[in-house]
């Protein structure tokens, strides 16, 4: 299963939270690109699309952790655990996201 959206909703350099397959996730547009990765901090239940963008990162409101849109990787403490990173593909303004291997 798949959500497709605009990329025309998607505010630049703002993360958005959405639903794919039951699940949320943080989609961002950053310059002419879409990243998606799972909504909640892998330290904490915070909501990922409650936080702020930092070039290709996304900072978690509630204690700071950086995490890159583009791999899911934490690259800040309090987080050491990476968050599942979801597929990205666009045609058009038509932005498809969609669990990998799904």
């Amino acid at each position: 299963m798949s959500t497709s959206i605009d990329i025309n909703s998607l505010v630049p350099g703002k993360p958005q939270k959405i639903e794919v397959d039951g699940k949320n996730v943080c989609v961002a547009r950053i310059g002419d690109e879409v990243f998606a990765i799972s909504d909640v901090c892998s330290h904490s239940e915070a909501s990922l699309a409650e936080g702020e963008i930092n070039g290709f990162a996304v900072e978690c409101w509630l204690h700071g952790a950086e995490f890159d849109m583009r791999t899911g990787e934490a690259l800040t403490p309090p987080a050491i655990d990476p968050v599942d990173v979801y597929e990205v593909h666009r045609q058009g303004s038509d932005v498809t996201i969609s669990q990998k291997g799904a």
